[in-house]
């Protein structure tokens, strides 16, 4: 409920939205990305090292303009799920918030519909985004961290993450969907997943 709670609460400003939701993104990025940085980065260990996939660390200059790519890149990823919220508020979409009148089930399978369709969304773009020359060159900002760090899941141009967060308001466009559920979707579990792939180390038994 917290989404349509924070959309109740500033039903007529789309900004105020925004910002909100901005902020609910950097809450997911300290989170998610604060503590995998912290020991693997600040207070690395030997034994933690050895599995670096990069033996060199990357350069505080590096770390810090990873930080404001992904400050640029979250405030465009949130322009779409707070666009849904306005529209909704307003009649004008699908989303909900709570269980509401289609039930556990049927969240239970927007969810899985909506992460693999999005998912597809998130795979095209992105070899389009290495293999169209024009695309490449937006996309190519965020492999200039060949050495990432935890924070450089979405340390990209804005329009790279305007274009990945459209699924979250298409989606609502065409079909109920819960508002809580999707920005939790692209917010905490895209997000983790991304943070396992550019956390710069790998398992054991499974490669990063």
């Amino acid at each position: 409920m917290v989404l349509c709670e924070l959309m109740s609460s500033a039903p007529e400003s789309f900004l105020s939205t925004w910002a909100l939701l901005t902020g609910l993104g950097m809450i997911s990025v300290m989170f998610f990305s604060g503590p995998v940085f912290w020991f693997y980065y600040v207070c690395p260990t030997y034994e933690r090292w050895c599995y670096k996939i990069n033996p060199k660390f990357p350069s505080a200059e590096d770390v810090r303009l990873e930080v404001i790519q992904t400050v640029k890149g979250l405030m465009a990823g949130t322009f779409a799920p707070s666009m849904s919220l306005y529209l909704s508020q307003h009649g004008m979409s699908y989303a909900y918030c709570g269980v509401g009148e289609f039930g556990w089930l049927y969240l239970l399978v927007t969810f899985f519909v909506c992460w693999i369709v999005a998912d597809l969304f998130e795979f095209s773009y992105h070899y389009l985004g290495h293999s169209v020359s024009w695309m490449w060159q937006v996309h190519r900002h965020h492999h200039r961290f060949y050495n990432p760090s935890p924070f450089s899941v979405i340390a990209d141009e804005p329009v790279d993450q305007f274009v990945r967060a459209m699924p979250m308001l298409l989606f609502p466009l065409v079909a109920p969907v819960n508002m809580d559920l999707l920005f939790s979707l692209f917010g905490v579990f895209f997000y983790a997943y991304g943070v396992y792939l550019h956390w710069g180390y790998e398992f054991e038994s499974i490669d990063a």
